[in-house]
This record gives C-alpha cells, sequence and structure tokens, in this order.
C-alpha cells in the first residue's frame, strides 16, 4: 500500500493584483512593517498572454491571444481584494515566482479552486506535458468538457476576443472635451505614486496616465529615496483601488497627463488621501474640477488640525478675527481701484477693505535694452492708462456704489515694505461675490500662494474656477487683441484746453457725467464720457464751506471752515463715483466750469443749502433755482442747521434791521494805483498808504541778490512756491509766485505785488531773501461792480483797452462794494470826479450787469440810466441796435 499524499499547507492572503489569466500577487498578512507580497502563477495550467506595448525596453509590440483579457478579467472580478486560501512552493530555478493554487474564499472543500473555474469557462489550457501527469487528472476531465461544450478557447470565434487596445490619445484636450464632463467607465491598473495612478478606460481600451485632481501626493522616487510618506500613500490608494472597476471623470491635461476625477462607491479617494493626511491640495488643479473643491478642502483642513502625517510639523498662520469683526454689513462709498473700496460701516465710520486673493489689471513691463524700466510718460493716468483697469473699476463701480453689500473678513494683511495693514474680505451684493465675478470677467487675476499659506480667500477655489473659464474665453486681461485705450483730455488747471471744450459743454444743456473725486462740497472733478474729458466743477449759486486743504505757496494744511469737512462728506457720500447729470453755464480765469449738478433728480446746490451746509450766492438770484436755493436757506435758518446753528443772536439783528430804515451804500474811499489790466476787464490795484514799505522791501530784495548773486539755474520751481523772478523788461528782482512749470524748464509766474504775468525761463528765478517771502502780496486783484465785459473778443478787447488807457498807472480812488472773488468796487478819478464803469458804460463799451442789492439800487439807475444813453445814441456795442434781444445772457439771464 503506497504512502498518502502530503497534505498541502494552506496559507491566507488578499489579492493585491492580478497580472494575467494564471498568474495574481497576493499580500500576506503583515507581522510588523510593510505587508509581503507573493506572485502565484496558478499550477499545472498556462493562459492566453495579454498584449505588450513598445517601451523603450521592449521594441516588441504585441496583441492579445484570444481570451487573454476574459481570463484576466475572471480572476480579477473573483479575487482582486478579496481574502484567499493560497498553496505556494517556489522552484529551484525561479527567483520570485512561485507556484500553487487559489481559492476564492476560506474553505478549500467549499469555496471554487479558480484554477478549475478557468478551465470550465475554457479560458486557460492545461499545459502541455501535463496531461499524462496524474494529479492533473481532474484538470484534464474539466479541460476535456470545455472542449467538448465548445468554450472560450476552444470555440471558433476567436478573433472575437482579440482586444484592439489604443496605447496612446493623439489629441489629449479634444479628447476630454468628448466626454463633456460625463462619467467614464475604467480599471485602475497600476499606482505610480498616492496621486497618479494608469488606467484603462472602456469599451475602447483607452490608456491614460490619469493625475488626481486637486491634490498630490508626496513623489515616489525609482531612484533613490522618496519623499517622506510616499509609500504609505500608494499603498494606501493601491489597497482601495487597484484594479477596480471606477468611473473616470476626465478633467484637464498637464503635460499629455490627463487630470481627473475618480469616482468609487466607496467615496472619492482624493479626499481619503487628505483626510488621512497623505496628499494636500494644489490650487491649479482644483480649479479644474467640475464639482467637490471644498469638500477636498474641508478634508484637507481636518488633517492640518489633527497634525496627521506630512501635516505632523504644520504652524498656521490663519488669522485669528474676532467673531464680531469677522462678518458685518456696509454701504459702499468709493471704488478706489479693482480691489479696494471705502465703505461706510454701521457705527458710520469708514473704512477701506480689498478684495482677498485678487489682484486688479497692472502696468504691463517695459523695460529697456538695459533691463531698467522705462519712466511713465507725462500725464500717465494708471486708471485710463492700464488697460482694462477702468472697465475693473466701472464693474465694480456700477455694482457697488452707493449699495449695501456683506463683508466677510478672510485675512488681514500686515503692513510691510511701506504698504500699510490690508484688510482683505469676500464681499457680496445681491448674492454674488464680487471677486469671482470680477475675475469671469477677465478684470482680475488671482494671486497664486504657497501650498502653506492659510491666508487666502474663503472662496479660492471659485476664483480659480472663474480665472480658468476667463483664460479659455480669452477675455479681460487675457484678451490677446481688441485691448481697450482711453485717450482722456484733462483740462484741469489748464484754462487754454478747457476754452476748447466749454462751447460745446455750454451748448448740450444736460450733460452726463461721472463724479471722479470731490475736493470740498462744491468743488469736484468730473469725467465726461461723450467728451472723454476730465474737469474741474464747481456747483453754481452757493457759498460752500471748505474743508482742510494744503496751505498755497506750499507749507502745512489749512483749517478747514466751521462744517467744511461735514460738507465734504455730504457730497462725498452723495455723488462721488456716481452717475450724474450736469448743466455747465460758466468757465472761470483757472478754466474752472461752473453749473448745476443733479444726482437723482435732486439738485445738489439746494439739497447742500437744505441741510444747512452751503448758503445761497447772490449770482443765484437771477437763475431760474433762485426760489427753491431761498426757501432752502430758509428752512435751514429755521431749523438752526449747520451753518445756521448759532443764528439766533443775528436773527435778533435782523429784527432791529427790519424796522430801521434801509442803509444807504458806504462810501469810504481807499487811495490805489492800477498796476494790471486782466483780458476779462480785471484788473489789480495797490493801495497808495502801502507804497513806503513796498518801496523797502523792494530795495532789500535788489540789495540782498545784488550782493549776494544767485547761481542761474540753481533753484528749481515748484508750483505753488514763492520765489524771486527777474522781469524780462526791466532786468530787475521781483518776488512772484510759480503757478506752472513746463517739460522745457519754462516757469508760469505770476508778480503778486504787482498783478502781472509772464514765462520765464528757470534761469531767471531764485529764492527770496530771508524774510521777504512771508509779506502778503501787495497787488490785489479786484472787478467793476455792476459792469460786464463783452463776450465777443474784439468788443471785449476794444473795453479793455480803453478803461487800460482810463486807468493804467494812475492814482484813482476805489470804493468797497460788494464782497466776492473777486471783490466789487467802483473806481473815481480824483481829477474829474467820473466814475469810471459809469463812464464806460455810457460809451457803450461795457454791459450794465444789475444786482438785487438795495444798498446799490441808486448805483444800479444810474448805471441803467448810463446804458440807456449809449443804447439810444448808437453808441460801439449798440450801434447796430439793441442786443439784449439776442444776447440777455450779458444782463444776467440764466436758461
Amino acid at each position: 500500500m503506497s504512502a498518502p499524499a502530503p497534505t498541502p499547507a494552506y496559507k491566507i492572503g488578499i489579492v493585491k493584483q492580478v497580472l494575467s489569466g494564471d498568474t495574481v500577487v497576493i499580500r500576506r498578512q503583515p507581522q510588523g512593517g510593510p505587508p509581503p507580497e507573493k506572485v502565484i502563477a496558478l499550477s499545472g495550467i498556462t493562459a492566453p498572454k495579454l498584449a505588450r506595448q513598445r517601451t523603450a525596453n521592449n521594441d516588441n509590440e504585441s496583441k492579445d491571444e484570444p481570451y487573454a483579457w476574459e481570463a484576466r478579467e475572471y480572476l480579477r472580478k473573483k479575487l482582486v481584494g478579496k481574502e484567499v486560501i493560497f498553496t505556494a512552493e517556489k522552484p529551484p530555478n525561479s527567483a520570485t515566482r512561485e507556484y500553487g493554487s487559489v481559492w476564492a474564499g476560506k474553505d478549500p472543500t467549499k469555496d471554487e479552486n479558480v484554477t478549475e473555474g478557468l478551465l470550465a469557462e475554457g479560458l486557460v489550457k492545461v499545459r502541455e506535458g501535463g496531461r499524462n501527469i496524474p494529479q492533473l487528472k481532474r484538470l484534464v476531465e474539466i479541460e476535456d468538457v470545455a472542449k467538448s461544450q465548445g468554450k472560450g478557447i476552444w470555440g471558433s470565434d476567436l478573433q472575437e476576443h482579440v482586444r484592439d487596445i489604443k496605447w496612446s490619445v493623439e489629441n489629449p484636450k479634444q479628447f476630454v472635451n468628448k466626454f463633456n464632463g460625463q462619467p467614464v467607465k475604467a480599471i485602475i491598473e497600476y499606482v505610480r505614486d498616492g496621486s497618479t495612478v494608469r488606467l484603462c478606460l472602456l469599451p475602447d481600451f483607452c490608456q491614460v496616465t490619469l493625475m488626481l485632481s486637486g491634490i498630490r501626493c508626496p513623489a515616489v522616487k525609482q531612484d533613490g529615496e522618496s519623499e517622506p510618506y510616499a509609500e504609505e500613500a500608494r499603498f494606501f490608494l493601491e489597497s482601495k483601488l487597484l484594479q477596480k472597476d471606477v468611473e473616470v471623470i476626465l478633467e484637464s491635461v498637464n503635460n499629455n497627463n490627463f487630470v481627473g476625477t475618480i469616482l468609487h462607491p466607496q467615496g472619492n479617494i482624493a479626499e481619503a488621501l487628505l483626510r488621512q493626511g497623505f496628499a494636500r491640495c494644489v490650487d491649479w488643479s482644483l480649479a479644474v474640477m467640475k464639482s467637490g473643491a471644498s469638500t477636498l478642502r474641508t478634508a484637507e483642513r481636518a488633517a492640518k488640525d489633527a497634525r496627521l502625517r506630512i501635516w505632523a510639523n504644520y504652524i498656521s498662520n490663519a488669522p485669528v478675527i474676532a467673531a464680531k469683526d469677522k462678518e458685518f454689513s456696509a454701504t459702499v462709498l468709493e471704488v478706489v481701484n479693482g480691489d479696494a473700496l471705502v465703505v461706510k460701516m454701521p457705527n458710520n465710520t469708514q473704512k477701506k477693505i480689498f478684495l482677498a486673493s485678487i489682484r486688479p489689471p497692472r502696468e504691463k513691463n517695459s523695460p529697456d535694452e538695459e533691463g531698467k524700466q522705462s519712466p511713465r510718460p507725462k500725464g500717465f493716468k494708471p486708471l485710463y492708462d492700464i488697460p482694462w483697469m477702468f472697465e475693473a473699476r466701472e464693474f465694480l463701480r456700477k455694482k457697488l456704489v452707493g449699495k449695501k453689500i456683506s463683508v466677510t473678513v478672510d485675512y488681514i494683511q500686515p503692513a510691510k515694505d511701506n504698504f500699510p495693514e490690508k484688510t482683505c474680505c469676500t464681499v457680496v451684493a445681491g448674492g454674488v461675490n464680487m471677486a469671482e465675478a470680477l475675475v469671469g470677467k477677465g478684470f482680475a487675476t488671482v494671486v497664486r500662494y504657497r501650498n502653506d499659506n492659510d491666508q487666502r480667500s474663503s472662496h479660492y477655489d471659485k476664483l480659480l474656477e472663474a480665472e480658468l473659464k476667463a483664460q479659455k474665453a480669452g477675455i479681460g486681461v487675457h484678451a490677446k487683441k481688441d485691448i481697450p485705450a482711453h485717450r482722456i483730455q484733462d483740462t484741469s488747471g489748464d484754462s487754454a484746453k478747457a476754452k476748447k471744450f466749454f462751447p460745446f459743454l455750454k451748448r448740450a444743456q444736460k450733460t452726463e457725467a461721472t463724479v471722479e473725486f470731490v475736493a470740498s462740497g462744491s468743488r469736484m472733478r468730473l469725467y465726461i464720457p461723450k467728451e472723454s474729458v476730465l474737469v474741474t466743477f464747481l456747483l453754481a449759486g452757493i457759498n460752500c464751506p471748505r474743508g482742510a486743504r494744503p496751505a498755497v505757496g506750499g507749507g502745512g494744511m489749512q483749517d478747514a471752515e466751521p462744517f467744511g469737512e461735514e460738507a465734504l462728506q455730504f457730497t462725498k457720500e452723495k455723488c462721488l463715483q456716481h452717475d450724474v447729470i450736469v448743466t455747465i453755464e460758466e468757465m472761470d480765469k483757472a478754466g474752472n466750469f461752473i453749473g448745476w449738478l443733479w444726482i437723482d433728480n435732486e439738485n445738489l446746490s439746494v439739497s447742500l443749502v437744505e441741510h444747512g451746509l452751503a448758503s445761497m450766492h447772490h449770482t443765484a438770484e437771477t437763475s431760474e433755482f433762485a426760489r427753491p436755493i431761498k426757501n432752502a436757506e430758509e428752512n435751514a435758518i429755521k431749523k438752526r442747521l449747520g451753518i445756521w446753528r448759532d443764528y439766533v443772536e443775528v436773527e435778533k439783528e435782523s429784527e432791529k434791521e427790519r424796522n430801521a430804515p434801509v442803509q444807504d451804500r458806504i462810501i469810504k474811499y481807499e487811495k490805489v494805483v492800477i498796476t494790471e489790466i486782466t483780458p476779462e476787464g480785471n484788473f489789480y490795484a495797490q493801495n497808495v498808504d502801502s507804497g513806503t514799505k513796498l518801496e523797502s522791501l523792494m530795495d532789500k530784495i535788489h540789495q540782498e541778490l545784488k550782493t549776494n548773486a544767485p547761481l542761474p539755474g540753481s533753484y528749481v520751481p515748484r508750483r505753488g512756491n514763492i520765489c524771486a523772478a527777474r522781469f524780462t523788461l526791466d532786468d530787475q528782482w521781483y518776488r512772484a509766485k510759480v503757478e506752472k512749470v513746463t517739460e522745457d524748464k519754462k516757469a508760469h509766474i505770476f508778480y503778486i505785488d504787482y498783478g502781472n504775468r509772464e514765462i520765464v525761463s528757470a534761469t531767471r528765478l531764485a529764492p527770496l531773501p530771508a524774510g521777504t517771502e512771508t509779506e502778503p502780496g501787495y497787488a490785489n486783484e479786484y472787478s467793476l461792480v455792476c459792469v460786464k465785459f463783452p463776450s465777443d473778443p474784439d468788443d471785449r478787447s476794444e473795453a479793455v483797452a480803453a478803461f487800460s488807457a482810463d486807468t493804467l498807472n494812475k492814482k484813482l480812488l476805489l470804493n468797497l462794494e460788494t464782497r466776492g472773488s473777486p471783490p466789487g468796487v467802483t473806481l473815481v478819478d480824483p481829477a474829474t470826479n467820473i466814475d469810471l464803469g459809469k463812464n464806460l458804460i455810457k460809451e457803450g463799451l461795457v454791459l450794465m450787469e444789475s444786482l438785487r442789492d438795495h444798498r446799490l439800487s441808486g448805483l444800479v439807475a444810474e448805471y441803467r440810466a448810463a446804458q440807456e444813453h449809449a443804447k439810444s445814441s448808437r453808441l460801439n456795442l449798440w450801434r447796430h441796435g439793441d442786443i439784449t434781444d439776442d444776447d440777455a445772457a450779458e444782463f444776467g439771464a440764466r436758461r
């Protein structure tokens, strides 16, 4: 009797992978350390060979043998990830591979022997020479049954069971777009590292390399030391998904590798890797995800908080913001540029905030040949000259200015390199994240951070996604053509340029404009889109107190007039960066336009007066708005608002005045010398009694500059400075104010003691001797009261010439009649006792301008009689008849 066969030594393990229809990789249960693996070839059978790709080490590309794929799939579906019992024995001539049997379960007496199962389905055959071996008798019997039934490789349709494998994709981007974000069935064939796998896409058998969207695991190095936790991350993914049926969403392409999300019934593997501390989020690939980016961020945050694995030494730099300061509502007052807002807080304070994690359009670098940054051209205005900055500002301005917003403070950027601290926030208006909308329009870009930097927008991934869409659409700053250019004319401080635009703007009646800057309650800068021009605009019909401002000629700040700051703030809140309607009626000698402004059908001049922040100016009496302004002023006085707060005593005095007879015009003559007549008909005069002091001052200046002659060109003029200037006609030094400096080093100066102007080379300027620069100028500007010089240039020139002949360098008597800028006066020639203004009217050289001032009623009557004489005599302006119907505006009429 023969000896019994030895009982096989059964082992337990988990099937990691199926290499082919007859070979599997089994992991043993670890006894500490990584689990050992065994490559087990099934004894006694041979499976059809799977296809092989041409590689650097393998020049021979081969196709599947018939049913090779079905044999591999049979084992994969039965075994991968399952706990099995197996036997294994290593032949003497094998280095790594062992031979044995595998059962699909834990009981070899009940569970299927997969070798027998493969034979029964006709997917493998008994190896050659094995049919005569007694131990393989049962396998031969099973094979014979499959043969008789024509199963598998014993059938007739063998070529229908050979895969057409696509080893590469010619146009990856087009391939991704073909699926349009729809899930694709796939099998994970190989894990390179925790976030990179090789996939077989079904049913077309496309072989692709896929990087998991949104994450990166430590790299596994084939040659050299891998990064910490790289092997553990790879094992984690292998144990969960290797050779499992999954679905894949292809989302992008990076260096011919596909980027996408793997879907599995048990969850998102990327999220699991993050939560276990095996991976970190990657901003650029989070942006391409179709969904789930916020879930990945949450998983990463959990690992960071738990200090798991790669985050073991993590220290957060996220700001600690008190709950009460974290979220608030505010009203937008101003859009500073494409990423900064000034808002009004609930407690009425103002705060500057920044949109978190975005950067507005920036000036493109244009270095010269030496690599230096080219200087900006003269008059460069970033808002208009940097492409897309104006569009970005306008987008926010139209959406936000004057509107209520919800603000979430994301982080506070500390002060650095002379830049102040910045409060960076997420701003939501009407349910829209404004930063995301701005980026989506291509009007801003997203700031890129290091992965360990937590100071970022709470909606950072949405910003990245919006930027990606804008880049694909090629819009805004991502556009390659149709770059906007804004050619803006600026008339501020340039009266000559302002005169060119004045006729168009006055004729236009009502003009649309945007308030770009508010300097005081009644002074602002407007942008007029129709003419592409910036103008300085003054509100008509009111006297408005001024706020704090730089002193003329340099130095410190001048204090605000009472309620000047309140008026400034009122106008800012009403109309700064709002679209308004203006009517321009006049232009002053400095090139400032004067007129009326409406914001939402509200006349701003009337509103300022109504709130006690301005008073009625006498010029408003002849306007169509005289009644509403007067009523507004009377109401403000009654309520003691603003500048009328302390009006009680004044009102008592006026009560007495009401019952007193009307005061007559006060005549108190001052002896003056007329030194200069302006082209508009205003004039400069010196007080005769101050002549001795002026002569003494001039002697001191001349002596000092003669003794210590200045070096020509050593003085650098600045606008507003008071300096010494050498007058061209007599080559003597006089005090002058610099009004403008041109590129060619020419200075426009005003001689403050004489009232004349000229343009000189900077070499004819010098610092004044100490103690001579502080005295105020001896020449004061005046205008003739009730006199209006003609608007026609030729008529005005004739009138100014006659006025100059009567007055220039003569000693006359001056009487102050009205206060203003400049004051209105009468001039009398003491030799003839002739009123020179009345005489000009009588000769028909100028027109009479009526004033509603009871004190001047007698003077107005005299001047009107003088004008009637000129009219009836057809003198000068009246030579062609009555001109009042054609030029009513000359008489103070307003349309």
